[in-house]
Protein backbone atom coordinates (compact mmCIF):
# COMPACT_ATOMS: atom_id res chain seq x y z
CA UNK A 1 0.00 0.00 0.00
CA UNK A 2 1.03 3.65 -1.02
CA UNK A 3 -0.29 6.91 -0.27
CA UNK A 4 0.17 10.28 -1.88
CA UNK A 5 2.72 12.58 -0.14
CA UNK A 6 0.53 15.74 0.45
CA UNK A 7 2.64 18.28 -2.04
CA UNK A 8 3.58 15.83 -4.05
CA UNK A 9 2.59 13.71 -6.53
CA UNK A 10 5.35 10.88 -5.57
CA UNK A 11 3.70 7.56 -3.64
CA UNK A 12 4.91 7.29 0.34
CA UNK A 13 5.34 3.98 1.80
CA UNK A 14 3.93 2.63 4.83
CA UNK A 15 6.84 2.59 6.54
CA UNK A 16 7.86 6.94 4.93
CA UNK A 17 4.13 7.65 6.65
CA UNK A 18 4.69 5.84 10.43
CA UNK A 19 8.64 8.22 10.31
CA UNK A 20 6.71 11.30 9.31
CA UNK A 21 4.10 10.65 11.81
CA UNK A 22 6.55 10.11 14.65
CA UNK A 23 8.17 12.68 13.40
CA UNK A 24 5.26 15.71 13.89
CA UNK A 25 4.14 13.85 16.80
CA UNK A 26 7.51 14.55 18.45
CA UNK A 27 7.53 18.18 17.02
CA UNK A 28 3.84 18.51 18.68
CA UNK A 29 4.71 17.26 22.22
CA UNK A 30 8.13 19.20 22.21
CA UNK A 31 6.19 22.04 21.62
CA UNK A 32 3.74 20.91 24.54
CA UNK A 33 6.27 21.06 26.70
CA UNK A 34 8.29 23.84 25.70
CA UNK A 35 5.18 26.08 26.69
CA UNK A 36 4.26 24.08 30.02
CA UNK A 37 7.84 24.00 31.35
CA UNK A 38 8.31 27.78 30.70
CA UNK A 39 6.89 28.42 33.88
CA UNK A 40 6.22 27.13 37.14
CA UNK A 41 4.08 25.18 38.58
CA UNK A 42 1.54 28.03 40.08
CA UNK A 43 1.60 29.28 36.85
CA UNK A 44 0.62 26.00 35.28
CA UNK A 45 -2.50 25.72 37.46
CA UNK A 46 -3.39 28.95 37.74
CA UNK A 47 -6.26 30.18 35.59
CA UNK A 48 -4.82 33.20 33.19
CA UNK A 49 -8.39 34.65 32.24
CA UNK A 50 -11.15 33.21 32.33
CA UNK A 51 -11.64 32.59 28.57
CA UNK A 52 -8.90 29.96 29.03
CA UNK A 53 -8.17 26.67 30.41
CA UNK A 54 -5.35 26.63 33.04
CA UNK A 55 -2.27 25.37 31.17
CA UNK A 56 -2.32 22.23 33.00
CA UNK A 57 -5.73 21.14 31.29
CA UNK A 58 -4.45 21.52 28.00
CA UNK A 59 -1.63 19.81 28.68
CA UNK A 60 -3.77 16.81 30.08
CA UNK A 61 -6.62 17.19 27.80
CA UNK A 62 -4.06 16.69 24.96
CA UNK A 63 -3.20 13.33 26.53
CA UNK A 64 -7.06 12.22 26.99
CA UNK A 65 -7.79 12.94 23.53
CA UNK A 66 -4.63 10.89 22.32
CA UNK A 67 -5.52 8.15 24.42
CA UNK A 68 -9.13 8.39 22.89
CA UNK A 69 -8.54 8.28 19.53
CA UNK A 70 -4.77 6.09 19.46
CA UNK A 71 -4.42 4.32 22.46
CA UNK A 72 -8.07 3.09 22.62
CA UNK A 73 -9.80 3.20 19.19
CA UNK A 74 -6.98 2.61 17.03
CA UNK A 75 -4.64 0.59 19.33
CA UNK A 76 -7.42 -1.45 21.09
CA UNK A 77 -5.85 -1.07 24.37
CA UNK A 78 -7.92 -1.01 27.88
CA UNK A 79 -8.73 2.43 29.04
CA UNK A 80 -5.42 4.04 31.27
CA UNK A 81 -7.08 6.45 33.59
CA UNK A 82 -10.83 6.45 32.93
CA UNK A 83 -12.14 8.29 35.70
CA UNK A 84 -10.38 11.37 34.48
CA UNK A 85 -12.49 11.01 30.95
CA UNK A 86 -15.00 13.54 32.55
CA UNK A 87 -12.13 15.95 33.77
CA UNK A 88 -11.06 17.16 30.14
CA UNK A 89 -14.21 16.61 27.82
CA UNK A 90 -14.37 20.20 26.90
CA UNK A 91 -18.23 19.61 26.08
CA UNK A 92 -18.56 18.95 30.43
CA UNK A 93 -17.03 22.32 31.52
CA UNK A 94 -16.52 25.45 30.77
CA UNK A 95 -13.22 27.24 30.29
CA UNK A 96 -13.98 29.44 33.14
CA UNK A 97 -15.02 26.53 35.68
CA UNK A 98 -11.91 24.78 34.82
CA UNK A 99 -10.00 25.59 37.41
CA UNK A 100 -12.07 24.43 40.28
CA UNK A 101 -11.80 20.78 38.94
CA UNK A 102 -9.77 17.56 40.69
CA UNK A 103 -7.32 17.92 37.67
CA UNK A 104 -4.13 16.21 37.50
CA UNK A 105 -1.10 17.93 38.85
CA UNK A 106 1.42 18.75 36.72
CA UNK A 107 3.88 15.98 37.68
CA UNK A 108 0.55 13.93 37.17
CA UNK A 109 -0.25 15.64 33.94
CA UNK A 110 3.52 15.17 32.74
CA UNK A 111 3.90 11.10 33.75
CA UNK A 112 -0.07 10.62 31.76
CA UNK A 113 0.88 12.17 28.68
CA UNK A 114 4.02 10.39 28.64
CA UNK A 115 2.24 6.84 29.52
CA UNK A 116 0.03 7.25 26.42
CA UNK A 117 2.40 8.59 24.26
CA UNK A 118 4.30 5.13 24.30
CA UNK A 119 1.15 3.01 23.66
CA UNK A 120 0.26 5.50 20.86
CA UNK A 121 3.46 5.08 19.10
CA UNK A 122 2.90 1.27 19.67
CA UNK A 123 -0.65 1.50 18.40
CA UNK A 124 1.48 3.34 14.94
CA UNK A 125 3.53 0.56 14.54
CA UNK A 126 1.36 -1.81 14.29
CA UNK A 127 -1.75 0.21 12.37
CA UNK A 128 -1.77 -0.87 8.46
CA UNK A 129 -2.24 2.77 8.22
CA UNK A 130 -5.41 1.60 5.10
CA UNK A 131 -8.64 0.18 5.40
CA UNK A 132 -10.79 1.53 7.99
CA UNK A 133 -11.77 5.45 7.13
CA UNK A 134 -9.85 6.59 10.55
CA UNK A 135 -6.96 4.66 10.10
CA UNK A 136 -6.76 5.63 5.91
CA UNK A 137 -3.78 7.43 5.14
CA UNK A 138 -2.55 7.62 8.82
CA UNK A 139 -5.77 10.05 9.44
CA UNK A 140 -6.44 9.18 13.06
CA UNK A 141 -2.59 9.92 13.73
CA UNK A 142 -3.22 13.08 11.44
CA UNK A 143 -6.29 14.21 13.76
CA UNK A 144 -4.48 14.03 16.88
CA UNK A 145 -0.87 15.58 15.35
CA UNK A 146 -3.45 18.89 14.47
CA UNK A 147 -5.17 18.97 17.78
CA UNK A 148 -2.48 18.87 19.98
CA UNK A 149 -0.80 22.02 17.45
CA UNK A 150 -4.08 23.14 18.13
CA UNK A 151 -4.16 23.67 22.06
CA UNK A 152 -0.46 24.77 21.57
CA UNK A 153 -1.75 27.97 19.92
CA UNK A 154 -4.53 28.39 22.44
CA UNK A 155 -1.70 27.65 25.24
CA UNK A 156 0.51 30.13 23.68
CA UNK A 157 -2.55 32.75 23.68
CA UNK A 158 -2.54 32.02 27.17
CA UNK A 159 0.76 33.08 27.58
CA UNK A 160 -0.58 36.41 26.26
CA UNK A 161 -2.95 37.15 28.75
CA UNK A 162 -0.51 35.82 31.66
CA UNK A 163 1.22 38.88 33.53
CA UNK A 164 4.36 38.53 35.10
CA UNK A 165 7.83 38.27 33.68
CA UNK A 166 8.38 37.15 29.91
CA UNK A 167 9.25 33.25 29.67
CA UNK A 168 8.93 33.13 25.69
CA UNK A 169 11.82 34.40 23.54
CA UNK A 170 12.33 34.08 19.68
CA UNK A 171 14.16 36.06 16.87
CA UNK A 172 12.67 38.62 15.31
CA UNK A 173 10.86 37.99 11.82
CA UNK A 174 12.48 39.09 8.48
CA UNK A 175 11.88 42.73 7.84
CA UNK A 176 9.15 43.84 5.45
CA UNK A 177 9.35 45.53 1.69
CA UNK A 178 7.03 47.60 0.16
CA UNK A 179 4.30 46.08 -2.19
CA UNK A 180 3.92 46.97 -5.64
CA UNK A 181 0.13 48.04 -5.46
CA UNK A 182 -2.03 48.26 -2.37
CA UNK A 183 -5.22 46.02 -3.70
CA UNK A 184 -5.79 43.34 -6.68
CA UNK A 185 -8.84 42.57 -8.81
CA UNK A 186 -10.09 38.83 -8.18
CA UNK A 187 -11.83 37.75 -11.43
CA UNK A 188 -15.54 37.20 -11.24
CA UNK A 189 -16.14 33.32 -12.00
CA UNK A 190 -16.36 29.42 -10.56
CA UNK A 191 -13.48 28.10 -8.23
CA UNK A 192 -13.32 24.69 -6.53
CA UNK A 193 -13.43 25.23 -2.46
CA UNK A 194 -12.80 22.91 0.29
CA UNK A 195 -11.22 19.38 -0.47
CA UNK A 196 -11.63 15.51 -1.14
CA UNK A 197 -8.13 14.63 -1.73
CA UNK A 198 -6.39 16.26 1.24
CA UNK A 199 -5.60 12.92 3.59
CA UNK A 200 -5.95 14.76 6.81
CA UNK A 201 -8.40 17.45 6.01
CA UNK A 202 -10.76 17.68 9.22
CA UNK A 203 -14.88 17.21 8.21
CA UNK A 204 -15.79 20.67 7.35
CA UNK A 205 -13.09 21.52 4.94
CA UNK A 206 -15.15 18.60 2.64
CA UNK A 207 -16.15 18.48 0.40
CA UNK A 208 -14.59 19.61 -2.57
CA UNK A 209 -17.27 21.76 -4.35
CA UNK A 210 -17.80 24.40 -6.62
CA UNK A 211 -18.36 28.04 -6.04
CA UNK A 212 -19.30 31.34 -8.33
CA UNK A 213 -17.62 34.16 -6.89
CA UNK A 214 -18.48 37.73 -8.66
CA UNK A 215 -15.55 39.72 -9.18
CA UNK A 216 -14.25 41.90 -6.32
CA UNK A 217 -10.67 43.45 -4.96
CA UNK A 218 -8.56 42.46 -1.78
CA UNK A 219 -5.43 44.02 -0.07
CA UNK A 220 -2.56 42.65 -1.56
CA UNK A 221 -1.83 42.72 2.71
CA UNK A 222 -3.40 42.97 6.55
CA UNK A 223 -4.52 46.16 7.42
CA UNK A 224 -1.07 47.38 9.37
CA UNK A 225 -0.96 48.42 13.16
CA UNK A 226 -0.56 51.95 11.08
CA UNK A 227 -3.84 51.84 9.67
CA UNK A 228 -5.76 50.73 12.58
CA UNK A 229 -3.95 53.44 14.64
CA UNK A 230 -5.05 56.29 12.15
CA UNK A 231 -8.76 54.87 13.11
CA UNK A 232 -8.64 54.84 16.45
CA UNK A 233 -7.33 58.28 16.23
CA UNK A 234 -10.13 59.51 14.18
CA UNK A 235 -12.31 58.77 16.79
CA UNK A 236 -13.35 55.57 14.95
CA UNK A 237 -14.15 54.22 18.52
CA UNK A 238 -16.50 56.65 19.63
CA UNK A 239 -18.61 57.11 16.29
CA UNK A 240 -21.46 54.28 15.73
CA UNK A 241 -21.46 55.03 12.24
CA UNK A 242 -19.25 52.39 11.78
CA UNK A 243 -20.13 50.05 14.11
CA UNK A 244 -23.10 47.70 13.39
CA UNK A 245 -25.96 47.42 15.99
CA UNK A 246 -24.18 44.54 17.63
CA UNK A 247 -20.63 45.45 17.41
CA UNK A 248 -21.77 49.25 18.71
CA UNK A 249 -23.66 47.38 21.58
CA UNK A 250 -20.26 45.22 22.41
CA UNK A 251 -18.02 47.79 22.04
CA UNK A 252 -19.85 50.09 25.20
CA UNK A 253 -20.77 46.92 26.91
CA UNK A 254 -16.91 46.30 26.90
CA UNK A 255 -15.17 49.90 27.17
CA UNK A 256 -13.27 48.85 23.73
CA UNK A 257 -10.99 51.86 22.88
CA UNK A 258 -8.33 50.34 21.11
CA UNK A 259 -7.09 46.06 20.25
CA UNK A 260 -5.96 44.38 23.15
CA UNK A 261 -2.69 44.83 24.77
CA UNK A 262 -2.29 48.51 22.94
CA UNK A 263 -1.36 51.51 25.14
CA UNK A 264 -0.61 55.14 24.90
CA UNK A 265 1.94 56.92 26.77
CA UNK A 266 1.73 60.54 27.52
CA UNK A 267 2.30 62.20 24.48
CA UNK A 268 -0.09 59.80 22.61
CA UNK A 269 2.91 57.03 21.27
CA UNK A 270 1.17 53.67 20.82
CA UNK A 271 2.63 50.39 22.68
CA UNK A 272 1.89 47.14 22.34
CA UNK A 273 2.26 44.43 25.13
CA UNK A 274 3.60 41.46 23.83
CA UNK A 275 4.45 38.05 25.84
CA UNK A 276 5.08 40.28 28.95
CA UNK A 277 6.92 42.67 27.00
CA UNK A 278 6.21 46.69 26.07
CA UNK A 279 7.37 47.45 22.61
CA UNK A 280 6.29 50.33 20.47
CA UNK A 281 3.72 50.03 17.95
CA UNK A 282 5.40 48.47 14.60
CA UNK A 283 4.03 50.32 11.92
CA UNK A 284 4.34 48.10 9.25
CA UNK A 285 3.22 45.15 10.90
CA UNK A 286 -0.35 43.88 11.11
CA UNK A 287 -2.41 44.57 13.87
CA UNK A 288 -3.98 42.09 16.06
CA UNK A 289 -5.75 40.89 18.37
CA UNK A 290 -8.80 42.82 17.63
CA UNK A 291 -12.31 41.17 17.17
CA UNK A 292 -14.72 40.94 14.21
CA UNK A 293 -16.89 43.83 15.35
CA UNK A 294 -13.51 45.73 15.41
CA UNK A 295 -12.32 44.83 12.16
CA UNK A 296 -15.53 45.52 10.61
CA UNK A 297 -16.12 48.88 11.79
CA UNK A 298 -12.49 49.81 10.52
CA UNK A 299 -13.90 48.70 6.89
CA UNK A 300 -16.79 50.46 7.19
CA UNK A 301 -14.68 53.93 8.03
CA UNK A 302 -12.46 53.17 4.95
CA UNK A 303 -15.02 52.73 2.70
CA UNK A 304 -14.25 48.83 2.48
CA UNK A 305 -15.97 46.10 3.36
CA UNK A 306 -14.32 42.29 5.23
CA UNK A 307 -13.98 39.43 2.90
CA UNK A 308 -16.36 36.38 2.93
CA UNK A 309 -15.06 33.26 2.87
CA UNK A 310 -15.61 31.96 -0.38
CA UNK A 311 -13.50 35.45 -1.73
CA UNK A 312 -10.36 34.58 0.58
CA UNK A 313 -10.16 30.89 -0.24
CA UNK A 314 -10.88 32.10 -3.97
CA UNK A 315 -7.58 34.67 -3.47
CA UNK A 316 -5.71 32.33 -1.72
CA UNK A 317 -6.12 28.93 -3.74
CA UNK A 318 -7.35 30.30 -7.43
CA UNK A 319 -4.51 30.05 -10.25
CA UNK A 320 -5.82 31.71 -13.23
CA UNK A 321 -3.80 30.30 -15.44
CA UNK A 322 -4.74 26.60 -15.17
CA UNK A 323 -8.22 27.13 -13.22
CA UNK A 324 -7.10 25.12 -10.20
CA UNK A 325 -6.89 25.42 -6.35
CA UNK A 326 -3.67 25.09 -5.02
CA UNK A 327 -3.14 23.89 -1.60
CA UNK A 328 -1.53 26.99 -0.73
CA UNK A 329 -1.43 30.85 -2.29
CA UNK A 330 2.30 29.53 -3.66
CA UNK A 331 1.25 26.32 -4.90
CA UNK A 332 1.20 22.80 -3.80
CA UNK A 333 4.46 22.64 -1.65
CA UNK A 334 4.41 22.16 2.01
CA UNK A 335 5.56 25.96 3.55
CA UNK A 336 8.42 26.63 4.28
CA UNK A 337 10.22 29.92 6.59
CA UNK A 338 10.43 31.66 3.24
CA UNK A 339 6.55 31.14 2.16
CA UNK A 340 5.26 32.64 5.74
CA UNK A 341 5.30 33.35 9.67
CA UNK A 342 4.37 29.69 10.80
CA UNK A 343 5.17 27.62 13.94
CA UNK A 344 5.93 30.19 16.16
CA UNK A 345 9.36 30.61 14.97
CA UNK A 346 8.64 34.57 15.71
CA UNK A 347 6.37 35.72 18.45
CA UNK A 348 4.84 38.22 16.37
CA UNK A 349 3.16 39.16 12.71
CA UNK A 350 6.35 40.03 10.68
CA UNK A 351 5.89 43.34 8.45
CA UNK A 352 4.15 43.60 5.18
CA UNK A 353 6.14 42.21 2.63
CA UNK A 354 7.92 39.94 4.38
CA UNK A 355 7.28 36.71 2.46
CA UNK A 356 7.05 37.78 -1.30
CA UNK A 357 7.97 34.35 -2.04
CA UNK A 358 4.94 33.00 -0.57
CA UNK A 359 2.53 35.48 -2.64
CA UNK A 360 -0.54 34.07 -4.58
CA UNK A 361 -0.73 33.88 -8.48
CA UNK A 362 -2.70 37.70 -8.38
CA UNK A 363 -0.73 38.82 -6.28
CA UNK A 364 -1.53 38.84 -2.83
CA UNK A 365 0.65 38.39 0.27
CA UNK A 366 0.76 36.94 3.58
CA UNK A 367 -2.83 34.99 3.14
CA UNK A 368 -1.43 32.11 5.46
CA UNK A 369 0.78 32.86 8.91
CA UNK A 370 0.84 35.95 10.94
CA UNK A 371 -2.54 36.63 12.02
CA UNK A 372 -6.09 34.94 11.11
CA UNK A 373 -7.93 37.11 9.18
CA UNK A 374 -12.02 38.19 10.11
CA UNK A 375 -14.71 37.26 6.94
CA UNK A 376 -18.20 38.30 6.91
CA UNK A 377 -19.37 34.55 6.97
CA UNK A 378 -20.84 32.54 9.63
CA UNK A 379 -20.20 29.04 10.08
CA UNK A 380 -22.06 26.00 8.02
CA UNK A 381 -20.88 23.03 6.31
CA UNK A 382 -20.18 22.56 2.66
CA UNK A 383 -22.90 21.16 0.68
CA UNK A 384 -22.35 17.11 0.94
CA UNK A 385 -20.90 17.43 4.44
CA UNK A 386 -20.52 14.49 6.19
CA UNK A 387 -19.54 14.48 10.24
CA UNK A 388 -16.04 12.25 10.42
CA UNK A 389 -15.44 11.02 12.87
CA UNK A 390 -17.26 12.74 15.77
CA UNK A 391 -19.93 15.77 15.27
CA UNK A 392 -18.41 17.89 18.44
CA UNK A 393 -15.58 19.02 15.83
CA UNK A 394 -17.79 20.74 13.49
CA UNK A 395 -21.16 19.83 13.84
CA UNK A 396 -22.32 21.54 17.11
CA UNK A 397 -21.19 24.60 16.02
CA UNK A 398 -22.79 25.36 12.57
CA UNK A 399 -25.11 28.56 13.09
CA UNK A 400 -25.00 30.38 15.96
CA UNK A 401 -22.85 33.58 15.56
CA UNK A 402 -19.81 32.21 15.30
CA UNK A 403 -17.72 34.05 12.03
CA UNK A 404 -15.03 32.79 10.26
CA UNK A 405 -11.22 32.68 10.76
CA UNK A 406 -8.77 32.01 7.70
CA UNK A 407 -5.06 31.65 7.01
CA UNK A 408 -3.35 30.97 10.49
CA UNK A 409 -1.29 33.28 12.37
CA UNK A 410 2.54 33.18 13.67
CA UNK A 411 1.01 30.60 16.35
CA UNK A 412 -0.57 28.13 13.99
CA UNK A 413 1.80 25.44 12.92
CA UNK A 414 2.24 24.27 9.50
CA UNK A 415 1.13 20.52 10.26
CA UNK A 416 -2.11 22.06 11.15
CA UNK A 417 -2.91 24.55 8.61
CA UNK A 418 -4.04 23.94 4.85
CA UNK A 419 -5.70 26.98 2.10
CA UNK A 420 -8.74 24.95 2.71
CA UNK A 421 -8.44 25.24 6.79
CA UNK A 422 -11.69 26.77 8.48
CA UNK A 423 -11.40 28.28 11.93
CA UNK A 424 -14.23 30.36 13.62
CA UNK A 425 -15.04 32.02 17.03
CA UNK A 426 -17.42 34.67 18.02
CA UNK A 427 -17.49 37.87 16.79
CA UNK A 428 -16.71 39.66 20.39
CA UNK A 429 -13.17 37.17 20.74
CA UNK A 430 -9.38 39.92 21.02
CA UNK A 431 -7.16 36.90 22.51
CA UNK A 432 -6.89 34.78 19.48
CA UNK A 433 -4.18 36.06 16.96
CA UNK A 434 -6.78 37.60 14.55
CA UNK A 435 -6.68 40.40 11.97
CA UNK A 436 -8.02 40.89 8.89
CA UNK A 437 -8.35 42.28 5.36
CA UNK A 438 -10.59 44.40 3.68
CA UNK A 439 -12.49 43.88 0.53
CA UNK A 440 -14.52 46.03 -2.19
CA UNK A 441 -16.99 45.41 -4.81
CA UNK A 442 -15.27 45.05 -8.33
CA UNK A 443 -16.83 48.38 -10.48
CA UNK A 444 -15.99 48.90 -14.25
CA UNK A 445 -12.99 51.11 -13.55
CA UNK A 446 -11.55 47.57 -12.13
CA UNK A 447 -12.15 45.50 -14.83
CA UNK A 448 -11.53 47.86 -17.31
CA UNK A 449 -8.08 47.93 -15.64
CA UNK A 450 -7.79 44.55 -15.91
CA UNK A 451 -8.74 44.59 -19.36
CA UNK A 452 -5.97 47.36 -20.43
CA UNK A 453 -3.39 45.87 -18.42
CA UNK A 454 -3.95 42.22 -20.57
CA UNK A 455 -3.65 44.33 -23.82
CA UNK A 456 -0.17 46.14 -23.02
CA UNK A 457 0.98 42.70 -22.10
Amino acid sequence: MTTTVPGTTGPESPEALRTRVADLLAASRARSTALTEAVDEADLVAQHSPLMSPLVWDLAHIGSQEELWLVRDVGGREPLRPEIDGLYDAFQHSRSSRVALPLLSPAEARAYVAQVRDKALDALGRSPLRGRRLEEHGFAFGMIVQHEQQHDETMLATHQLRAGAPVLHAPPPPPGAPLPVTEVLVPGGPFEMGTSVEPWALDNERPAHTVDVPAFVIDTAPVTNAAYAAFVDAGGYDDPRWWSGAGWRHRVDAGLVAPQFWERDGSGTWYRRRFGVLTPLVDDEPVVHVCFHEAQAYATWAGRRLPTEAEWEKAARYDPATGRSRRYPWGDDEPTPEHANLGQRHLQPAPVGAYPKGASPLGVHQLVGDVWEWLDTGFHPYPGYETFPYPEYSEVFFGGDYRMLRGGSFGTDPSALRATFRNWDHPIRRQIFAGFRCARDADARDTDSRDSDSRDA
